[in-house]
């Protein structure tokens, strides 16, 4: 009967759960792999776009801060498009075009990317804008004269050697005005503190005026003063504006109210001092242009990953598909090797695993101890076969010769003990030869409805006399009338077979039943004796051929050991079964249980019986 294998131990849910794994491994790990490199490139692209915008408007916004018009902006905006790959426009704030890098009459970008406006916008500055938003760029009148460069470029290199001789070092730079300036922010030495390098030039002090009148107006006439000058800051930040201012006479501190409107007022004066020096404010617009801005190209760092994730991924499969076959091959190699053995070196395969393969391996080890069960009946059987057919033929030949020889002569009772030795042979035969064809699968039943109770009784009446003989009492018992579709010939050679057995373990004074029952759609046919029993070591094995409970093989004690295996088959030639129950010193009952007719009895009257 096979075994019903649990569904989380069976190999194809293995095989699939492995091959599903193995997919959701891969697609994680592509789907993984896939959004971190979009993800990046997409990073990478929007820095990009931020970047390349942001110097678009530096770029446009260095011009007005260096340009009073926009004239001339034209080829500023054709090479900026070019290196961009981008569309890129520039308008009046009513949307007057100033300069498109696309065809005449291209239409717009809905809205306007950014608004180009040195004077309120710092695009300069790397730290971000000043507090006015004031681009740097934007000089005006505090550009240096080129003899004023000079001059202070060697005030320059002066401070720059004193602070080498207090071992700080520093470089020289210039602010978009041309003021140079020390680099390096820290402490001046007292020695370099000689104020000349901070020291406003003529040019300068006259824009400072102008800026200071400017704010007067904002503060109802009152005179502004800027303790620090507004100009000297190292990054082009106004270092001095917002820190200390005097309104007229009063010092105003810093971060106050006071400080904060004296602020607004120079960012306004700053704003209409520089404006007839810087080009209009002008709408920027920004669009897709012939080609992208950013190429998709996957970097090194990108492709490394998909190789090794790749490489992960089929290593993986590898090991697991190696380790999966591994343990699948292992037993079927075991079952190999040991069906490639002779059959007498058969061995037993250890059973590792419960899925099919551990079935079939189990089912292997039953098959060949069956085999070895089978070879050594075989033996047996041969033997036994042997032995009885070597007693009566013994007999035979040794009668004949002695006759021959003239020492006995062939009297009635020699004749008759002769004819009793070759009744004994033709009783083996014919049994070997019903064995022989219940093996084969030919033995011919003749079916028709058979009443139980007569069956029993025609039985009982052929073993009435040896029963009588032996001092056993026959008897039978039937409950109701029961009715099996059977051969009746073969039917009472299975029940005489039982009762010769019975009869032959029975002593005197002892009893054999003949009974017959219905129970359910079966019929059961029982013979029960009140001889020696069998014990619980030897009742397995009843059926088996030539099979005896007296091991001495003597017929006075003992058939040929082939009248209960010809019972089994019998029956089983009918659909049923046969049994047998025993205590020792108690008795045996053998139990038939037969199929029985369907729709019951045939009709009133009885059936016809052989």
């Amino acid at each position: 009967m096979s075994r019903r294998i649990p569904l989380r131990k069976r190999l194809s849910v293995r095989l699939l759960i492995t091959s599903v794994l193995i997919a959701v491994c891969s697609v994680a790990a592509t789907a993984w792999l896939a959004v971190e490199t979009t993800t990046r490139a997409l990073r990478e692209e929007q820095g990009q776009v931020l970047a390349e915008d942001m110097d678009v408007l530096a770029r446009l916004s260095g011009y007005a801060a260096t340009h009073p018009q926009w004239r001339g902006v034209g080829p500023l905006v054709r090479t900026l498009s070019e290196k961009t790959g981008r569309r890129i426009a520039l308008t009046t704030t009513d949307r007057r075009t100033l300069a498109d890098s696309a065809p005449p009459g291209t239409s717009l970008p809905p809205r306007a990317a950014a608004t180009v406006d040195p004077l309120r916008t710092d695009t300069y500055t790397e730290r971000g804008a000043q507090r006015s938003g004031l681009d740097p760029r934007v000089v005006g009148p505090y550009r240096l004269t080129g003899e004023e460069r000079a001059r202070l470029g060697k005030l320059a290199v002066v401070r720059q050697q004193c602070f080498a001789r207090n071992g700080i070092e520093t470089a020289i730079a210039r602010m978009p005005s041309g003021r140079p300036f020390l680099s390096e922010e820290v402490e001046t030495p007292l020695e370099c503190a000689d104020g000349k390098l901070n020291t406003p030039t003529a040019g300068e002090e006259k824009a400072l005026a102008d800026l200071m009148e400017r704010a007067r107006g904002c503060l109802g006439g009152q005179d502004l003063k800027a303790v620090a000058p507004l100009f000297l800051s190292p990054d082009g930040t106004d270092r001095g504006v917002g820190d200390r201012y005097q309104v007229g006479k009063t010092d105003v501190e810093p971060g106050s109210e006071a400080a904060r409107s004296a602020q607004n007022c120079v960012d306004s004066a700053r704003r209409a001092q520089l404006d007839p020096f810087v080009a209009p404010a002008a709408e920027l617009f920004l669009g897709g242009g012939d080609r992208t801005a950013v190429r998709f190209d996957m970097s090194p760092a990108n492709k490394a990953k998909v190789v090794g994730v790749a490489g992960l991924v089929l290593a993986v499969t590898v090991a697991v598909t190696a380790l999966v076959a591994t343990r699948l091959v292992r037993p079927l190699r075991a079952l190999t090797a040991a069906a490639q053995q002779p059959p007498e070196l058969h061995v037993r395969v250890p059973v590792t695993t419960r899925d099919e393969t551990g079935i079939l391996a189990a089912a292997f080890n039953d098959l060949a101890e069956r085999r070895e069960r089978l070879e050594a009946q075989r033996k047996a059987m041969v033997s036994d076969i042997a032995h009885e057919l070597r007693s009566p033929l013994t007999n035979i030949r040794g009668w004949l010769e002695v006759t021959k020889d003239g020492v006995v002569a062939p009297d009635p009772e020699l004749l008759a003990s002769l004819h009793e030795e070759a009744l004994v042979l033709q009783r083996v035969i014919d049994d070997l030869q019903d064995l022989a064809a219940a093996d084969a699968d030919t033995l011919r039943l003749h079916r028709e409805p058979v009443r139980a109770d007569e069956l029993i009784g025609q039985v009982a009446a052929a073993y009435r006399v040896a029963a009588d003989t032996a001092g056993v009492a026959l008897r039978t018992e039937t409950d109701g009338t029961p009715w099996l579709d059977a051969d009746p010939v073969r039917m009472r050679q299975a029940l005489g077979n039982l009762v010769s057995n019975a009869l032959r373990h029975t002593p005197g004074g002892g009893t054999v039943t003949l009974a017959a029952r219905c129970e359910g759609d079966d019929v059961v046919l029982e013979v029960a004796d009140t001889g020696s029993g069998i014990t619980a070591e030897e009742l397995p094995h009843v059926f088996d051929r030539f099979w005896r409970a007296e091991k001495s093989r003597s017929r006075r004690t003992g058939g040929s050991g082939l009248g209960l295996p010809i019972v089994r088959h019998l029956v089983a030639a009918h659909g049923g079964t046969a049994g047998a129950t025993s205590e020792p010193g108690a008795g045996s009952v053998f139990t038939l249980r037969v199929p029985a007719l369907a729709g019951g009895a045939p009709g009133p009257g009885p059936a016809p019986l052989q």
